[in-house]
Order: C-alpha cells, then sequence, then structure tokens
C-alpha cells in the first residue's frame, strides 16, 4: 500500500472518530473554508499529502455546475447522469452526451442535508444520506416518494451505498453499523406521498471494526440471487447469499478504500478513493473468488469514490473528498466526473 494510502487511512481513523462524538453533523457556522478559500469543509482533522499516477488515456471530462458539488457517487439511466453533493445534499443531472451536470434537487429539501450513494431503478431514484443516517426514494420527476430513518438515530451511522436486486428490492450499507437494510420493491414503487418510515436491517455483516468505515460499495451479484460488498477500511469482498441470509468472503487480493462499486456481467469495476484508481476484477462463475485484471487512473483522479457503467464507458467521480474532510485545498475549482474507456 502507498504511503498516501497508508496516510489517508490513518485521518479517516481520526475523522471517523472524531465526527462519531459529533454525530457527524456540521452546522453551517462551523464550517470552515479551505486554504484557497472556496468551499465548506469538516473541520477536524489535517491534510493528506498529494500524489500522482500513471494516465490513462481517452478521458473526457463532465463538469458540475457548483462550485463546491463533491460529487460522492454517480448513477445513470436511459436518459441521465445523476450525482450528489455529500457536502449539501444537492442532487445534480444532465442529459446522457452532455458536457455539464445541472442542480436537479436543492440540497436541505425533505431533509436531504448529505448525498452519498446514488442509484436508479425504474421511475425511481434512490439517494443514500451519509452521516444523517437518512434513505430518500425519488420519482425521476424530482418528488418525493418516501423518505427513511435508520433505527437509533443518535447512535453512529453511514448509510451509504444502494443496490437494487432483480426482483425490485433494494439493499443499503451502512459502513458504520453491520448491517445491510433492506426497502421492499413495493414500497419503492409506492405513489409518491413523502412518507417517513425507517430502514429496516434485513442481514448482519461480519468483520465490522469499530470506528471504522466497513460495507460501502454494494452491487447484486451476477446470480440474480446475492449482492456483492466492499468494505472500505479492510478491502474485502463478500457475498452474501440472498435465499439463506450466509454471507462468506470473497477470495481476492485485498483492495483498501473500495468505495463505489459497479458490475456488468462476472466483471466488477471498483472505485479506490484511496489511491485514486479503478480495478477492475473478474468473478468466478460461482462467486466465491475475483481475480483481478486490471488496475488503472487518469489524468484529473481526485479521490475517485464513485463509478458507473455507460454503454462502453465508465464514470468515475473527482469527488475532491480530501478537501471535504481534510481541509486540504482543491486540486480544482471545478468539480467534474469522468468518462473513460470500459477496458
Amino acid at each position: 500500500m502507498s504511503a498516501r494510502a497508508t496516510r489517508l487511512r490513518a485521518l479517516v481513523t481520526l475523522t471517523v472518530t472524531a465526527a462519531a462524538l459529533a454525530t457527524l453533523a456540521l452546522p453551517a457556522s462551523a464550517a470552515r473554508t479551505t486554504a484557497a478559500g472556496q468551499c465548506p469543509s469538516r473541520p477536524d482533522s489535517t491534510p493528506a499529502a498529494a500524489t500522482a499516477g500513471a494516465a490513462t488515456t481517452q478521458a473526457r471530462t463532465i463538469t458540475i455546475d457548483d462550485k463546491c458539488a463533491y460529487p460522492e457517487s454517480v448513477a445513470v439511466d436511459h436518459e441521465y447522469i445523476y450525482t450528489g453533493n455529500i457536502s449539501t445534499g444537492t442532487i445534480y443531472r444532465g442529459k446522457i452526451g452532455a458536457r455539464t451536470l445541472e442542480p436537479f434537487l436543492p440540497g436541505g429539501q425533505d431533509g436531504r442535508g448529505k448525498a452519498t450513494g446514488i442509484k436508479t431503478t425504474g421511475n425511481r431514484l434512490l439517494v443514500a444520506g451519509a452521516f444523517d443516517g437518512n434513505f430518500f426514494v425519488y420519482t425521476k420527476a424530482g418528488k418525493l416518494v418516501s423518505a427513511y430513518r435508520v433505527p437509533n438515530a443518535g447512535e453512529q451511522t453511514l448509510v451509504n451505498d444502494a443496490a437494487v436486486a432483480p426482483n425490485g428490492d433494494v439493499y443499503v450499507t451502512d459502513s458504520f453499523r453491520a448491517v445491510v437494510y433492506r426497502i421492499p420493491a413495493a414500497e419503492v414503487h409506492a405513489p409518491a406521498t413523502g412518507a417517513h418510515r425507517t430502514l429496516q436491517a434485513a442481514y448482519r455483516l461480519p468483520d465490522y471494526v469499530a470506528d471504522q468505515s466497513n460495507g460501502n460499495g454494494i452491487v447484486a451479484g451476477p446470480d440474480g440471487g446475492s449482492l456483492i460488498i466492499g468494505y472500505w477500511y479492510s478491502g474485502a469482498l463478500y457475498r452474501l447469499d440472498l435465499a439463506t441470509g450466509g454471507i462468506r468472503k470473497i477470495d481476492a487480493p485485498p483492495l483498501h478504500g473500495a468505495d463505489g462499486i459497479a458490475r456488468r456481467g462476472n466483471t466488477l469495476y471498483i472505485a479506490r478513493s484511496e489511491d485514486n484508481t479503478i480495478v477492475t476484477a473478474r468473478l468466478s462463475g460461482d462467486g466465491a473468488s475475483a481475480t483481478v485484471v486490471s488496475e488503472r487512473t487518469y489524468p484529473g483522479a481526485d479521490t475517485t469514490t464513485g463509478v458507473a457503467v455507460l454503454g462502453n464507458r465508465l464514470l468515475v467521480t473527482n469527488s475532491q473528498m480530501d478537501t471535504y474532510l481534510y481541509q486540504k485545498p482543491l486540486t480544482s475549482p471545478v468539480f467534474t466526473l469522468a468518462s473513460l474507456p470500459l477496458h
């Protein structure tokens, strides 16, 4: 693991511990600006060192129309690209092929003060609410279907990412709690009444380390009956059988900093936010093992936290999360997504 990765993991430990004591909510009056004086950041850690990596060619850029966007996740449907702001909860979108994503759902609306994992399913947009312990289901027109809240909301939580099973049920990770929540398909596709509900835990996860970001990225498995979950801190991948609830570690190299995960067939695309890399891994037929096919970076990679597949391209977030978390000066005054060749 690189020296930068070691520093980042130590910084995240400090960040998470301090943030847990403050329930990870940052009032506007407490926000600081970066050294560049441009965007608010969380005031509880120190800067990390910069790094550079090998370049991947044919990278394209999609800009976000917000000088402090902090895009943590990315999702696509047949018409739009979506991303969200972990700092404010603003959701942005743009037509596929557009060079810029515009604000779509304003931050703070419906109590959505932060946004991490974003997914789409049918006519629904799904948004995880990060440290606030929320999860939101919207229609594609922006109407609130329902707003969810974790039980025991005063305890440490990080509602982080979501996956949609073939039957339409939605599964949600909580990086600070050893559970996977389930939202039934009937609730996801219910009328847009703005109902308030509680997230219900469906499965428990092993190997959680206290005060660390654990279960993070999540996707439905290629067999249609499992989930694949990546752990940020340990870098392990797990396979959860939806029928039995059994979970086992996938035989694969540790991918520390594993954040967002996308899948096409038996191939996983994993954003590693520690090292600004995208890992391509191939699952075995039984899902028991995974082989790393490649690991790459690209010009302008900046804390790669989210990834989605669009045709023959990968969309990756340049979140600049090191500014938000560690008060490091912005690498770029423009927040972007990168569009990369799939392979």
